[in-house]
């Protein structure tokens, strides 16, 4: 829920939110000169404003959520909806196919509206530090603390902007707008990494380690994470045609230090119930290290501050909803929560053996129990309620898409939380950007390519254990489970034969896919380790012969790794900004 003083944001709501052209050299709609604002109230409502603005999200070109840019692009999800044409944009992601500069058109579709509603959101946080620079700590004592905030939110958009596009203009509160509108987007990639990670050092260093009563600001462990998250990405060197060339080991380390900083803080623990990550109720619990806020019915807009990237993915068929049924899961992916007798994955072939209606019951194939939390499949309970099984007539187009639902970020119509705001639907259940278990598994990471692969073997396992421990709020009605869970953790020498670095690190990736399955990760996670070409066209090939609608499905090495800058930036800025390679 939404923790945030958010009146004085709303008030604000057009404070630099006009498209990137248009903030690059007019007056957006709604504009406000934040030099007329020096009360210590009104700048912290700057603050606040900046906050809202990495939250200001639609389904069109989600900013909060990457279903559309790491899930649909992954081998994790179909597009799913009402067919090809239905957000045709998104059918040419997935299969990037015919893939250029101008698809979705312009303004706020697809990833040129992304590029739009970020810079927006970092515009924000540039005036709340201009502002905050023009007082002084007696006037608001807060007023570091809200320094370090703005220097986090605008790392996180510069983050999201970077894994998109890679080529990015990078500006931060000392530039004029004069001095904006010829900034470049042509500085290295590394270069890049290092002004972002500049921004998560300077919040870590100006943050306190809670915020009491307000659990939605960042703190200085969330500044933390942030940091080995971007060391992470930083330290696969790529080349200019983003082959994965070595690994840098002080990065690594630095991965390390970060990570166990927070495990030895005892602020964070995974939540006893894997569900309750997904669940009404349980926002800012353990677990979260930093989360977007979002409310219901608080009177600040139409049905209040909701979370609303997510909203396509609801059912078309379902009598509590009506639409739209995108973001379905693979048959890849529910054939990777497959496990073999020792209840470990089925690493080399997982993909051998369909698992179906017929074989996912509590008799059949065994499962890793985490499909029940994020796969909707006929006849088991959808969203923990055991009176509510999925059904196949809940999905849009089954012909293409049919088979299996998501189910990680929906809510039931049920639910307090949840609200129809005419087809779409939203809800006022947190965005969590950064969790315990990534954190633990991104520590396991780093030790496994520091050849330290002994020391990632509990991280890996803290999650796995966490997985074993079976959800009661997964039975169906007659008080049984669904499916015929087997996990467990590994056991070098018993369950598994050796634990070396590549055992390790390819444990660490299945780790990863099902922990984050259907939550927007997989692609990056796929163009970090350098082996999205690979495993996407592997995926295709077969999954060509399970559904003709991915037959022109082809992952291009050295172009397909980011997308390309949007057409209607080159243009605006006379060529100023250079195309992304091969498109």
């Amino acid at each position: 829920m939404n923790y945030y003083k958010i009146t004085f944001a709303v008030l604000l709501v057009g404070l630099f939110f006009g498209d990137c052209k248009k903030y690059l050299n007019e007056q957006p709609q709604g504009y406000l000169d934040a030099s007329g604002l020096t009360s210590a109230t009104s700048v912290d409502g700057l603050a606040t404003a900046a906050y809202a603005g990495i939250a200001n999200d639609w389904w069109d070109a989600p900013i909060t959520s990457n279903w559309e840019w790491g899930s649909v692009r992954s081998d994790d999800a179909y597009k799913g909806g009402g067919g090809l044409s239905d957000q045709g944009q998104l059918n040419v992601y997935e299969q990037f196919y015919l893939l250029n500069s101008s698809n979705s058109g312009s303004g706020d579709f697809g990833f040129p509206g992304v590029w739009i509603r970020a810079y927006a959101a970092i515009s924000r946080c540039n005036v709340a530090l201009r502002a905050l620079k023009n007082i002084t700590d007696a006037q608001l004592p807060t007023r570091e603390s809200r320094i370090g905030e703005m220097h986090f939110l605008r790392g996180h958009m510069f983050f999201l902007l970077k894994v998109l596009f890679n080529r990015i203009p990078w500006f931060d509160e000392t530039a004029t707008d004069d001095q904006i509108k010829v900034v470049p987007n042509t500085m290295s990639s590394d270069s890049l990494w290092i002004h972002i990670e500049q921004d998560f050092k300077t919040a870590r260093d100006m943050l306190p380690a809670t915020q009491p009563g307000e659990p939605g600001r960042a703190t200085r462990y969330a500044a933390e994470a942030y940091l080995a998250k971007a060391y992470l990405y930083h330290a696969y060197t790529q080349d200019a045609g983003y082959t994965v060339t070595g690994i840098n080991s002080a990065y690594m380390d630095s991965v390390v230090a970060l990570t166990t900083d927070i495990i030895n803080s005892d602020q964070y623990a995974l939540n006893t119930d894997f569900a309750y990550n997904f669940l009404d109720g349980h926002d800012n619990g353990p677990e979260s290290i930093f989360a977007i806020q979002y409310s219901i019915n608080d009177g600040t807009q139409i049905g209040g501050r909701l979370s609303m990237s997510t909203s396509l993915n609801y059912f078309a068929g379902a009598a509590q909803y009506g639409c739209c049924a995108f973001h379905i899961p693979s048959q890849n992916l529910v054939n990777a929560f497959g496990t073999d007798a020792n209840g470990l994955p089925r690493f080399t072939w997982f993909n051998n053996t369909t698992l179906t209606d017929d074989s996912l019951t509590a008799t059949g194939s065994f499962v890793d129990p985490r499909i029940d939390h994020t796969v909707g499949i006929a006849n088991h309970p959808f969203k923990y309620d055991a009176a509510l099984p999925y059904e196949h007539s809940w999905e849009r187009d089954n012909g293409d898409y049919g088979g299996f639902g998501t189910m990680k970020e929906l809510q039931l119509a049920t639910c307090p939380c949840f609200k129809k705001l005419g087809p779409f639907y939203g809800t006022s259940v947190n965005m969590d950007v950064l969790r315990y278990d990534d954190v633990l598994l991104m520590d396991a990471e780093a030790q496994i390519q520091l050849g330290n692969p002994s020391a990632a073997l509990p991280l890996i396992n803290q999650v796995r254990a966490r997985a074993a421990a079976i959800s009661p709020l997964v039975k169906k009605l007659d008080g049984t489970y669904p499916s015929n869970y087997k996990i467990d953790i590994y056991k070098p020498g018993v369950n598994i034969p050796t634990w070396d670095q590549a055992t390790a690190f390819t444990a660490l990736q299945w780790e990863r896919r099902m922990e984050f399955a259907m939550e927007g990760d997989r692609f990056f996670d796929l163009v970090r380790w350098g082996i999205a070409a690979p495993t996407l066209n592997a995926f295709f090939a077969v999954e060509k012969t399970r559904h003709g609608f991915l037959a022109n499905a082809q992952f291009t090495h050295g172009v397909h790794e980011y997308f390309p800058i949007p057409q209607e930036q080159i243009v605006f800025t006379n060529g100023l900004y250079k195309q992304n390679p091969g498109y």
